[in-house]
């Protein structure tokens, strides 16, 4: 497999909790969201990858949506925390110093 592929592989993983991560710091709309992501590049995602993800958050109830006028434009439909999506942010991040850990550990160890 080559590494983009890889890459991509991996990053499928993690981009439901970096999108948790993006609505900690305030709520946002799906381009916002798709643009801090871009911010770093391991996790540019496409709007056919982002809108499902956050529609499965909104049904788990991680996420809260309202409607806000745009100026000069639609409506735009912004995201935010629950206390739910908090507490699964929070478990995330553990599980994911943990892992990241142990994958950086057996990485350094193969090398020797």
């Amino acid at each position: 497999m080559p590494t983009s592929d890889r890459a991509v592989q991996l990053r499928k993983g993690v981009l439901e909790l970096a999108i948790l991560a993006v609505l900690d710091r305030e709520e946002c709309y799906s381009i916002e969201i798709i643009e801090r992501l871009a911010a770093y590049p391991a996790l540019t995602a496409t709007p056919g990858t982002v809108y499902p993800l956050l529609a499965r958050l909104d049904k788990a109830g991680l996420v809260g949506t309202r409607w806000a006028e745009a100026a000069g434009g639609p409506p735009r439909k912004y995201y935010r925390l629950t206390r739910e999506g908090r507490a699964s942010l929070s478990g995330g991040a553990a599980a994911w110093v943990e892992l990241s850990s142990a994958m950086n550990d057996i990485l350094r160890d193969g090398r020797r």
